[in-house]
C-alpha cells in the first residue's frame, strides 16, 4: 500500500465513544457475573484420563457426579477424543488432607470400574483454595503494575497527552478480551493471564509506532496542518506495517489454535482475540484519545 490516505478519524468520535462504552459494559459484566476460573485460580482438582474404548462424555460426567462430587466438569482432550479432563471442586476447602483422600478414592474407582475400557490416569493436579486466591490476586496486580509502568514510560518518552491515551487503550484491549471469555464461559487460567500480558505488549508496540509517527509528522507538518490531520496522516503512514504485522501474527496464532489442544489452544485463542482488538484500538481508541487530550491542553492554555 503506497501512500494510503484513508480518512479514519472522521468517524472516530462515534466509534471511540462506543468502544469506551463497551469497555465499561464489559467491566461491569465481569464484576457482576464473574469469570469461569480454572483450578489455577479457583482451586480444585483436575484428572486427565485416557481410554482405549472411550465412554460418552455425559456418561462419564454422571459417573463422577454419582460419586458425590457436585457439578463436575468433563471435557474431551486431544484429537482422538479418547482422553478426558475431569475438573472437580475441593470437597473440603478447610481440610486439604480430606481432599487428597477423596481424590485417591475417585482415581481408584475410575481404574476399577473402567478397567475393561482401558482406563489410564495420565495426570492429576490439585490446587488449594488459598493458593488459587493468591494466584488470582497476583495476576490482577501484575496487569495493574504493568499499566502503571507503561504510563510512566510513555510520559517520559513522549508527552503527557500520549501516556493516558495509551494506558486507556491497553485497558480497553484487556477488558474486552476478558469479556469474550465471560460471554462464552471459557476457562480463565494462568495461560490466559500470560496471553493477556502478551496482548498488552503487542498492542503497546503498535500504539507506540503510531505515536512516534504522530510526533515526527507533527514536527514536519504541524505548522501547515491541524493536529487532527497530522494524526490521520500518521495512521495512514504506518497502515501497511500495522496490517502486515497483524496478518502474519494471526496466521501463526491460527495455526497454533487449529493444530494444538489444551493449554496452547487456549493461549492461541486469547492471543488471536487480543490481536484483533489491539489492531483496531490503535486506530480508533488510542489516537482519538490523544486528539481529545490535545484539545483539552490547548483550551487550558487559551484560558
Amino acid at each position: 500500500m503506497k501512500q494510503p490516505r484513508f480518512d479514519f478519524l472522521s468517524s472516530s468520535p462515534f466509534i471511540t465513544t462506543v468502544s469506551l462504552g463497551l469497555s465499561v459494559v464489559a467491566l461491569v459484566w465481569v464484576i457482576l457475573n464473574g469469570l469461569n476460573y480454572g483450578i489455577d485460580f479457583a482451586g480444585g482438582n483436575e484428572v486427565q484420563i485416557r481410554f482405549q474404548s472411550p465412554p460418552e462424555v455425559e456418561d462419564l460426567r454422571k459417573y463422577v457426579a454419582g460419586k458425590g462430587f457436585a457439578k463436575p466438569s468433563v471435557q474431551t482432550f486431544g484429537d482422538e477424543e479418547n482422553e478426558f479432563l475431569i475438573f472437580i471442586e475441593n470437597v473440603s476447602p478447610e481440610e486439604e488432607g480430606k481432599n487428597a483422600a477423596v481424590m485417591e478414592a475417585l482415581i481408584n474407582s475410575l481404574k476399577q470400574d473402567f478397567a475393561e475400557q482401558g482406563a489410564e490416569i495420565r495426570k492429576v493436579d490439585s490446587v488449594g483454595p488459598q493458593i488459587g486466591s493468591e494466584l488470582r490476586k497476583k495476576g490482577i496486580l501484575a496487569i495493574f503494575y504493568s499499566l502503571i509502568m507503561i504510563l510512566i514510560y510513555l510520559a517520559i518518552r513522549f508527552d503527557y497527552k500520549f501516556a493516558p491515551a495509551a494506558v486507556i487503550c491497553l485497558f480497553h484491549d484487556a477488558i474486552l478480551t476478558v469479556w469474550v471469555f465471560a460471554l462464552f464461559n471459557l476457562v480463565v487460567s494462568v495461560q490466559t493471564l500470560a496471553a493477556l500480558l502478551a496482548i498488552i505488549g503487542y498492542s503497546l508496540n503498535d500504539t507506540i509506532v503510531t505515536f512516534d509517527r504522530i510526533r515526527e509528522n507533527g514536527e514536519y507538518f504541524g505548522k501547515k496542518e491541524s493536529f487532527f490531520k497530522v494524526c490521520n496522516r500518521s495512521i495512514n503512514d504506518v497502515l501497511s506495517r500495522t496490517l502486515l504485522t497483524s496478518i502474519t501474527t494471526m496466521m501463526a496464532v491460527g495455526v497454533m489454535w487449529y493444530y494444538t489442544d489444551g493449554v496452547i489452544k487456549d493461549f492461541a485463542f486469547t492471543l488471536g482475540v487480543g490481536v484483533l482488538i489491539g489492531t483496531y484500538s490503535s486506530i480508533y481508541v488510542a489516537t482519538p484519545l490523544v486528539i481529545f487530550i490535545d484539545r483539552l491542553q490547548k483550551k487550558r492554555k487559551a484560558v
